[in-house]
Formats: C-alpha cells, sequence, structure tokens
C-alpha cells in the first residue's frame, strides 16, 4: 500500500513537560527546562544546571514488567513510544505486527552505559560483568527495546547522525510508507543526560555559562554564549494515509517532503558550511511541491552556537530571498536546550502543535538580536497565527544536514 505519510500519534518526554498537550502549552507559554543537575555530582563541573526531565519515572508509563536492566536512554523512549502509541490509537495486533517498523535516532544513548559496563570489567575484571547489562552497551538498544516490549515485527532502524538523528528518523519512516514497505512507523530521538556526554561538551567549551554566567539558551542573540545541553524523547506515529483513515485514526499532520545532504566543508565552526543545508532545504520543498513563499513558519536548529545560528541565518535568506525578514523563524531550544539526536523529533512535535492550535513557539530569553541572524525569530513570546507549512531544519557540525516540510491534514 503505498501513499503520503502522515502522523497519528506523539509522545512527547522533555524537560519543559511530559506528553503531547504538556508539552505544546509548555511551549506555548514559553517555559524553560533548565534546573540544577541531579542525575550526577556537577561539582567538578563550572557549568551546573542543564535540561533535565524532572521527576521522571518510567513505571508509571510502562509498569514493572522488563524495567530492571533498562538504561535510561531506553527507558525515556519506551515511554515516549507508549505515549505515541495510546496517542494514536494503534493497536498492534500479531496479525499487522510486521507492516510495523522502528527508526529511532540516537547517537550518545549508550555512552554511560559502556563507560560503567568497561568500568566494572577494568576494575572487576571481566569475569565479574553484570551479562544483564551488555545489551545496553550497542547503540541500536532503545530501538530494539521498543520493538521487544510492543511486539512489533517489522524494520527496526537506528541512525546516528548527530543534530540530525532525529529528523533522518521520521524522514525514514516516511520513506517507508511511501515506498509501501510499512503500514505504520514509530519514529524518533532519544538521548540522556549523563556525566560522559556532559563532560565532553564542557571541556569542548560548547556549553552557556562556561564564563560564570547563569546558563541560558539564546539562540540568534548578540549575547549567547553557547547551548545549554538537555535530555528528552520524542516518538511518532508514521502511517500510510489510507491504513490511517481506514481505522479512524485522528490524523494531526502531514510529512509533505524531506531532504537530507552532506557538507564535506563542515566543521565545529561552521564557517564554511551552508552548501548542504541549503541542499537539503531545497530538496525537502521541491518533494513537498512547496514553493518558499509558501513556508509560513520555520523550526529552526539554532541552538546559540554562534557559528550555527548565523550560517542557519544566511542560508535561510538565500532561500527565502526578500521574504526572509518577514517570515517567522523561531527555536524550541531555547526552551528545551540542545537534546542532540532527540531534537529534530522534538521539533516536528513542536511543529504539529503549531500546526494544529494555530500558534508559533517563541523564542525566549531574547534581549539584542545579532546583525548577522536579521530574522523574524519570534522573541520572547508565542505568536497566535495559523500556519498550514513549516520548515524543520537540521545541521551537524560534522557534515550533516536535514529538513523536513510538514502540513496541517485536508482530505
Amino acid at each position: 500500500m503505498k501513499g503520503r505519510a502522515v502522523i497519528t500519534g506523539i509522545g512527547v518526554l522533555s524537560s519543559i513537560g511530559k506528553g503531547r498537550d504538556a508539552y505544546w502549552k509548555a511551549l506555548q507559554r514559553g517555559a524553560t527546562g533548565v534546573r540544577p543537575i541531579t542525575l550526577f555530582d556537577a561539582a567538578p563541573f563550572r557549568v551546573k544546571s542543564a535540561g533535565e526531565i524532572a521527576d521522571f519515572e518510567a513505571l508509571a508509563y510502562l509498569g514493572k514488567k522488563g524495567l530492571r536492566d533498562l538504561d535510561r536512554s531506553t527507558r525515556l523512549v519506551c515511554s515516549a513510544a507508549k505515549l505515541a502509541l495510546d496517542d494514536s490509537g494503534l493497536a498492534i495486533s500479531d496479525e499487522m505486527s510486521r507492516s510495523v517498523g522502528v527508526a529511532i535516532g540516537t547517537t550518545f544513548g549508550s555512552l554511560h552505559s559502556i563507560a560503567q559496563f568497561d568500568r566494572s570489567g577494568l576494575t572487576e575484571g571481566p569475569r565479574f560483568v553484570n551479562p544483564s547489562h551488555f545489551p545496553n552497551t550497542v547503540i541500536n538498544s532503545p530501538a530494539s527495546q521498543v520493538s521487544i516490549r510492543f511486539t512489533i515485527k517489522g524494520f527496526n532502524t537506528t541512525l546516528s547522525t548527530g543534530f540530525c538523528a532525529g529528523l533522518d528518523a521520521l524522514s525514514y519512516a516516511a520513506d517507508f510508507i511511501r515506498l509501501g514497505r510499512a503500514d505504520a512507523v514509530l519514529a524518533g530521538g532519544v538521548e540522556e543526560l549523563c556525566e560522559e556526554t556532559y563532560r565532553l561538551f564542557h571541556d569542548l567549551g560548547y556549553l552557556s555559562g562556561m564564563s560564570g554566567a547563569e546558563p541560558v539558551s539564546r539562540p540568534f542573540d548578540a549575547g549567547r554564549d553557547g547551548f545549554v545541553l538537555s535530555e528528552g524523547s520524542a516518538v511518532l506515529v508514521a502511517e500510510n494515509e489510507e491504513y490511517a483513515r481506514s481505522r479512524g485514526a485522528d490524523i494531526l499532520a502531514v510529512i509533505l517532503g524531506c531532504g537530507n545532504a552532506f557538507d564535506p566543508e563542515a566543521d565545529s565552526t561552521f564557517e564554511r558550511a551552508g552548501r548542504g543545508l541549503k541542499t537539503a532545504i531545497a530538496q525537502a520543498l521541491e518533494e513537498a511541491c512547496v514553493r518558499p513563499k509558501d513556508v509560513g513558519y520555520v523550526c529552526s536548529c539554532a541552538n546559540g552556537m554562534p557559528g550555527l545560528d548565523r550560517m542557519e541565518a544566511r542560508i535561510l535568506h538565500e532561500v527565502f530571498g526578500e521574504d526572509a525578514r518577514h517570515v517567522p523563524v523561531s527555536s524550541i531550544k531555547s526552551m528545551i536546550g540542545e537534546t542532540y539526536s532527540a531534537s529534530g523529533a522534538l521539533a516536528v512535535a513542536a511543529a504539529v502543535g503549531g500546526l494544529r492550535q494555530g500558534f508559533i513557539p517563541p523564542t525566549v530569553n531574547h534581549r539584542q538580536t545579532d546583525t548577522l541572524c536579521a530574522l523574524d525569530i519570534v522573541p520572547n513570546a508565542a505568536r497566535a497565527q495559523a500556519v498550514k507549512t513549516v520548515l524543520v531544519t537540521a545541521a551537524d557540525p560534522y557534515g550533516q544536514n536535514s529538513a523536513l516540510v510538514v502540513g496541517g491534514y485536508n482530505r
């Protein structure tokens, strides 16, 4: 069964809200999820706050069975998948389970588990490691556990493309549906907050607050000083349109087009980057049959890294031309922080909220726009505005670039 890919369910666990509706309300309020770190001892670090999900208990979503040996990333993504399935009303029976797939974006999801497992092996000896913890050390464990828990027998794929992984997972799912290789796909991303990942970005100097000031995520702002590292998971149920309609599903949005391009000139400064993102956006718009002037909102990947913000602003000016200053462009990372591989899926979940409820999420913490980021960034407060088409972008320091166009559903 070939056809359009539509979104019928959304499951979100973020630093500003758990569940689709709570997440959308928090975005409309301009809530921020930065709080003191409790998941590990932050005393050795210069920055001691992050986008940690408060009071997360997988038991509330998944019950007791099978939780004991699952790491935080896997618990997060399985809980988000449960929320998405409940939201979509999709019941996975044995009869149709082979036509359902899983595509999850994660890059650092197993890093803490690997570190802990290796530490046991090095200090106690390889004979004394707990074999039940080994599955958590492989990067495809979170996606695999989603299939195991919900008895999904179709394809199972993990994408580790950095900042782009969550968006790439949705693009991958849409392709499988359009080609008739799946009726439904659970697609999204996950990253947990752990000491190992935090130290990586801390020691690279990428985090806001390294100078001693309070860490604040302020994309496009002249005073930005890096990003706030965060955790989160978003899983969306993508379905074949005809299949979704046949079971009476409430269709939330349509995946209209996807684009993906590698930029071999990219580096962590983003000074030479841009060609890949421009190509990815052009591909997504062309596949969606959408002209730049018909895009109602851009859900930006800007995160407070000066190079990334400026590169994206420059590319958007090239894509939209004279209209660039009038197209709303906001970054939800100002509220939820940089969730890395989960960011694209969380952005699409936000875009669908805007389509459904007629609002554009704000770029909060704004004081003064960087002159090289001259865009309508929807500063500090959400904007009530009907939107029909949203462009979601993602760009990675190591060359990966992705774009996705999502639109409101009209039969």
